[in-house]
């Protein structure tokens, strides 16, 4: 008898005379018995529930989950999905390197008038070769509609965009096809997709593909514009220096027009100089940094989200980790409220006229996934660009040994200053898909 069916027969056992336990058995069934089959047997240890696939001896290169001799890349569903929403649904298309990328929209309703000026200028913020702290990669990121626009507003039809990529250098990258970079995807993205991957700057991974998302992002922004809500976010950290940071319960339109007033998104412009400084100094010297992005969203109103699963910091968080480079994220006070006490992290309730409102806001505008009517205000931190000029170790995946990797091409000291745009975007996003 094949292992798996031994293993279901003693759960199917207990879970019977467990009644309470049947729902999760439906589950369990529902999603084991796909990779019970493909798991080959000789691999697994389903006995001892490791469910890890045991790598061939001596090819270290070649770990895989799926058996060996299943070799076409649909066999083993190593496909690529860029997909997002529930009300709406977008989906990212392209690599850093392909003619063009883009983003479908799916789910907009008809008769909203787009503003071109407005998205074309939400784009220029993201887009590369702007300034002496950027990559030098000279792309103008002018979105082209395919779909879905008829006298420029939203017929009800997907709306379809592509940015063409005009300053592609791939052959910078004919190397990491055999030798990954560092903190890069490149390895995993070999494993996963068995070689077949684009590797040229990077290829679906690479932060080229924010550019839909910011392009998705700035349509939503206009729709929740319309109906009072705004987002804006600012540098709160590069490396060891610091801007001020936003009043959590007070922050408003006035912070707003403040921070889109200098060319550096920060409330400080001394902070944003020294902030310049820290980047050119790292680019200075082959290296990179990071940094941290602050984000606010004002206009809200109480009772959007759900608990659990579909809460609002979930919903944020699943598409903030869509940007290249984000490793962490925190809601009002976030980790620094671990170190507060119950009395001083709590937010008191009180009427201002005929609206509840609270005194502080270390929740961050979400209790139980559910906005409570205050700024939703959130952190995301981002890790020093890992191209990077100075010589790095990694490994030959064709020879199996050691090799050092010197990384060509057009990269950013720090990708923060350009992620401002990119946060708002996957936050308007999210809000927008929630309401």
């Amino acid at each position: 008898m094949h292992p798996s069916y031994t293993f279901l027969n003693e759960m199917v056992g207990f879970i019977f005379h467990n009644t309470t336990t049947m729902p999760l058995f439906l589950l369990f069934t529902m999603f084991s018995m796909p990779i019970m089959i493909l798991l080959d047997d000789e691999k697994c240890d389903i006995i001892n529930k490791s469910w890890q696939c045991l790598p061939p001896a001596a090819t270290p290169q070649t770990v895989r989950l799926y058996p060996q001799n299943t070799t076409s890349v649909s066999e083993r569903s190593c496909h690529m999905s860029s997909q997002y929403g529930k009300k709406i649904k977008i989906s990212i298309f392209g690599q850093s390197h392909s003619p063009a990328i883009g983003v479908s929209i799916d789910g907009l309703p008809a008769g909203i008038n787009i503003d071109f000026d407005f998205l074309n200028a939400f784009m220029k913020r993201r887009a590369p070769g702007n300034d002496d702290i950027s990559t030098q990669r000279s792309e103008n990121d002018i979105p082209e509609i395919l779909s879905g626009l008829v006298g420029g507003k939203t017929c009800g039809a997907p709306l379809a965009m592509i940015i063409r990529n005009a300053d592609a250098r791939s052959a910078d990258y004919s190397d990491i096809r055999d030798v990954p970079r560092p903190s890069h995807a490149d390895y995993t993205a070999h494993i996963k997709y068995g070689g077949h991957q684009d590797t040229a700057g990077g290829g679906h991974f690479s932060g080229r593909l924010t550019a839909p998302l910011c392009a998705a992002g700035a349509i939503c922004l206009q729709i929740l514009n319309g109906i009072g809500i705004d987002i804006c976010a600012h540098i709160s950290q590069i490396g060891n220096v610091f801007d001020n940071k936003l009043d959590l319960a007070n922050v408003g339109a006035a912070d707003f027009i403040a921070i889109r007033k200098n060319k550096l998104p920060v409330i400080s412009q001394e902070s944003g100089e020294a902030m310049r400084s820290r980047i050119i100094s790292a680019s200075d010297n082959g290296d990179s940094v990071g940094g941290v992005v602050e984000c606010a969203a004002i206009g809200l109103p109480a009772g959007i989200g759900d608990p659990m699963f579909d809460g609002m910091e979930n919903r944020i968080a699943g598409i903030i980790f869509g940007i290249p480079g984000a490793k962490g994220i925190d809601f009002g006070s976030g980790f620094g409220g671990a170190a507060l006490s119950g009395s001083e992290n709590n937010d008191s309730i009180y009427m201002d006229g005929s609206n509840i409102m609270t005194r502080t806001n270390n929740s961050g505008g979400i209790l139980g996934g559910i906005t409570n009517g205050m700024p939703i205000v959130f952190r995301v931190a981002f890790k020093p660009t890992p191209s990077i000029s100075i010589e790095q170790r990694s490994v030959s995946l064709a020879r199996a040994e050691n090799a050092t990797l010197r990384i060509k091409g057009r990269h950013d000291p720090c990708i923060v200053p350009r992620a401002v745009p990119c946060v708002e975007a996957a936050a308007a996003i999210a809000l927008y898909d929630a309401l």
